[in-house]
């Protein structure tokens, strides 16, 4: 059976400090269920920081970068060059069995939109009321709010075991 990758999407400099450690706890949780952590594998924000907290965690790291000059992050053990930008999204959320949402932004929000209409559940880890109510009404019962990284994990868990 292949290792299950979880995808997390989430802003990169628009990243707040909250969605940065929220990432970086993430990682870590994600590597010590052994589960491949997926990302945009770029050096910042959300997606530097699920991968270095994997990473700390003794897990492996994807990273689906958008072109060969994107600065990616240290933490990332199997870089993947799509030369596609944001289309790359699409490989984001389709190569994952799981997407979690870490913050709010552009990139997040079409990563979550690509996850619904392929049928993908989706967690999100985010504070923001209008986003939630927004994805959970696009997307019903796909869509898992957590407050915290350790909701998040448990619930990961639970849509695995039903899977």
């Amino acid at each position: 059976m292949p290792n299950i990758i979880i995808g997390v999407m989430g802003a990169g400099e628009q990243a707040t400090p909250t969605d940065v450690q929220n990432a970086y706890a993430l990682g870590q949780e994600l590597a010590k269920a052994g589960w491949v952590v997926l990302s945009g594998g770029r050096d910042v924000g959300v997606m530097d920081a699920v991968s270095r907290g994997a990473k700390q965690g003794g897990g492996l790291t994807i990273g689906i970068l958008p072109n060969q000059t994107t600065a990616m992050s240290e933490a990332i053990d199997i870089p993947i060059i799509t030369d596609m930008g944001n289309a790359r999204n699409n490989i984001n959320v389709l190569s994952s069995r799981v997407a979690i949402a870490c913050g709010m932004g552009a990139g997040t929000a079409s990563e979550i939109a690509l996850a619904l209409k392929a049928d993908k559940p989706v967690v999100l880890l985010t504070d923001d009321p209008v986003s939630q109510a927004f994805f959970q009404q696009l997307g019903g019962e796909k869509v898992f709010v957590v407050p915290t990284v350790k909701e998040a994990i448990s619930t990961v868990t639970h849509l695995l075991k039903n899977d």
